[in-house]
């Protein structure tokens, strides 16, 4: 269903145990894990990647299913998969059964993170602490929302590593937080 509302292709793969034995894999602290998602997607679509791979991510949550963004900890040249024409691999998205079901974050103030004039609304608030709880490569929060003069939101990336796949998945959050 994702990958027809995207137009991207997010490829499960199963029983796969190579991918995660390089010399980075300790690094993540992943152990047993085989099974995966595998982005993938036409060029400049990291925004839409982390926005639909966190669809997916929260989906798997749901479920009882453990799920981690994984961008350097894992062997690409093991990863299973095959790029069609005009296709770019992206990241993966790791699948099984933690020790534990993930760790808090550090945040960044609110008030670094975003821009509004008045007084904030009680939407926006709940919009910025969804966008808060959300992963972020090496937990950069590198992203910026101002709430306009019209209710609208318009939302950036900052420089950084992965921060437009990142945007993408803190978009979702906000989303989710203002309801």
């Amino acid at each position: 269903k994702i990958n027809l509302e995207s137009g991207l292709r997010f490829e499960l793969v199963t029983n796969e145990p190579e991918a995660f034995t390089g010399k980075m894999a300790a690094y993540g602290h992943f152990s047993g894990c085989t099974d995966y998602i595998v982005c993938l997607g036409s060029k400049h679509r990291d925004e839409d990647i982390g926005y639909f791979g966190e669809k997916l991510v929260l989906f798997c949550q749901s479920i009882g299913v453990n799920s981690c963004w994984v961008a350097l900890t894992f062997n690409k040249n093991k990863t299973k998969y095959e790029l069609n024409k005009n296709e770019k691999f992206y990241i993966v998205i790791s699948l099984g059964y933690g020790i534990h079901q993930g760790r808090p974050h550090k945040n960044k103030p609110v008030e670094e993170l975003c821009s509004y004039k008045g007084e904030m609304p009680s939407w926006f608030q709940n919009a910025m602490n969804g966008a808060l709880t959300a992963p972020t490569a090496m937990n950069q929060q590198k992203f910026y929302f101002e709430l306009l003069d019209d209710n609208k939101v318009k939302a950036k990336s900052l420089l950084g590593p992965y921060s437009k796949m990142d945007l993408g998945i803190v978009k979702y959050h906000f989303e989710l937080g203002a309801g």
